[in-house]
């Protein structure tokens, strides 16, 4: 508490509070959301599996519309990146060595996730454990990987998408969305294979919109859009400014955007050709969340008018000690939370089945019902014991951020505690050139690991759990950035 206390009397004036909350209430939800609708059952050999309970449930549709909470993730993701970015160019820093320290961040407690299950396959393969069983505990544990593999792709593509943004304004999130629609005719119509960069598009369209939340909420509309420096900006002329206005963020605007957006989607739900439900059921005719759709677009765009109406309460809220002490130890941990929140669900199954208490009633009747609250319960225990295990991996990255270089008063944790500089390295523009490089190479490598793992049916026969080529890509690619990190090839 005592730390707690000291990291929050340390907080900038100007911090975006309601930021950090939006964070860690997007990954709570996630959490909730997937420990809920959980249906445990038994296979045919009497073994304990798990699946949706979401197809039993039809009421339950609607609810999706809050429960997923993944658009409010990359929406902060755009307003930290950009803001981060933005603050590290100004104190001199180039866009590689910000992208290994936010990689970092991301890496080094999935890493541990990783390793831990290679680890734990292993030694259930060597002891007789049938290769398939011990890749369907895997497969369950990793799920939460799928969301990492998109948010990897588009963190590097912030240097491009903020100059985009500089010159094109809001015509970059509607020409991304304009392509998801695109993608989404492609599904319907054929050949599905056209929707298949939605993965990314559609992601990128809403950490675009958090890059222009990020730059309207800057109040920059009197300074010049690329006074990244370090000096004072000076009045931008008329022909200076972006031709498209920047993002409106008034109550009104609040309200238009929630009111527009929910009837949007109510359309395309009702009369449209897209399910209600924003989370995968089986059997439905699409799957609005994978990949992305032009319906999860038009709800990201309700979730946004409904974010800017609470942000004034939320933030006076914020600028009381306690809750904001929470909100820091929610976010010191914040991707441990989500990374282990199923490893804590196979434990808690695991060591239910084998006490003999295991309830396993119908997904849907009075008594699965029932057995939420004491489920949940019980999973909020387990994962925070792994948390404590695990978290001081994540936290120490964090606070390896917080003493380096100064940030911006908004977001981002501007990570020095290496001995990379950010500024090019030694030897000439050659050598940064090489590195960036090589960081691109790293990221690309741990991105394929994390696709070939989700592609990787949870009934192969994998022995370390993981497939080894996906293994192997992710540890030599998170191993790079680890080593440009450190300042390996920075020097002649």
């Amino acid at each position: 508490m005592r730390r707690l206390r000291q990291l929050a009397a340390r907080t900038p004036a100007g911090r975006q509070r309601y930021v950090d909350l939006l964070r860690a209430l997007a990954i709570g939800m996630v959490v909730l959301g997937h420990w809920a609708v959980a249906a445990i059952g038994e296979d045919a050999a009497g073994r304990p599996t798990g699946r949706s309970a979401l197809p039993d449930l039809p009421w339950a549709y609607p609810l999706t519309w809050v429960a997923q909470v993944m658009p409010v993730f990359f929406l902060v993701g755009g307003y930290a990146n950009a803001a981060s970015l933005t603050a590290r160019r100004a104190a001199g820093v180039d866009a590689t060595a910000w992208l290994l320290d936010r990689g970092a961040r991301l890496l080094r407690p999935t890493t541990a996730l990783l390793l831990v299950i290679a680890g734990g396959a292993a030694l259930a393969s060597l002891v007789g454990v049938g290769a398939t069983l011990v890749r369907t505990v895997a497969w369950f544990a990793t799920i939460p990987l799928w969301f990492l593999a998109a948010y990897l792709i588009v963190v590097p593509l912030t240097p491009a998408m903020l100059a985009l943004h500089r010159r094109f304004g809001l015509l970059v999130p509607a020409a991304l969305a304009a392509l998801v629609v695109a993608g989404d005719v492609g599904r319907a119509l054929g050949p599905a294979e056209l929707a298949l960069p939605n993965y990314v598009l559609g992601w990128l369209a809403v950490h675009q919109l958090g890059i222009a939340w990020r730059d309207a909420d800057a109040g920059r509309h009197d300074a010049h859009p690329d006074a990244t420096d370090g000096h004072p900006p000076r009045p931008a002329s008329a022909r200076d400014r972006p031709r498209e206005r920047r993002l409106p963020l008034s109550r009104r605007a609040g309200a238009a955007a929630l009111l527009g957006g929910l009837a949007a989607t109510v359309l395309l739900t009702t009369v449209g050709p897209y399910p209600v439900s924003m989370l995968n059921v089986p059997g439905e005719r699409l799957d609005n969340a994978a990949p992305p759709s032009l319906a999860l677009l038009t709800l990201t765009a309700a979730q946004f008018g409904l974010i800017l109406l609470l942000r004034d309460p939320a933030e006076r809220w914020l600028r009381r000690p306690r809750p904001w002490q929470a909100v820091i130890a929610v976010n010191a941990v914040v991707l441990t939370v989500f990374l282990w929140h199923l490893t804590a669900a196979i434990l808690l199954v695991g060591a239910l089945d084998a006490a003999g208490r295991l309830p396993t009633p119908p997904a849907g009747s009075a008594a699965w019902l029932a057995w939420r609250v004491p489920w949940v319960l019980m999973l909020t225990v387990v994962l925070a014991a792994l948390v404590a295990v695990f978290g001081p991996v994540e936290a120490r990255t964090g606070h390896a951020g917080r003493t380096g270089r100064t940030g911006h008063a908004g977001q981002g944790r501007p990570a020095g505690g290496g001995a990379v500089s950010g500024r090019a390295p030694a030897g000439g523009g050659w050598r940064a050139t090489v590195r960036s490089a090589l960081t691109a190479a790293g990221f690309a490598a741990v991105v394929y690991a994390l696709v070939v793992n989700a592609q990787t049916p949870r009934s192969a026969p994998e022995p370390l759990g993981l497939p080894a080529a996906a293994l192997v890509a992710y540890l030599a690619g998170a191993g790079t950035l680890r080593l440009l990190r450190s300042g390996w090839g920075s020097r002649g």
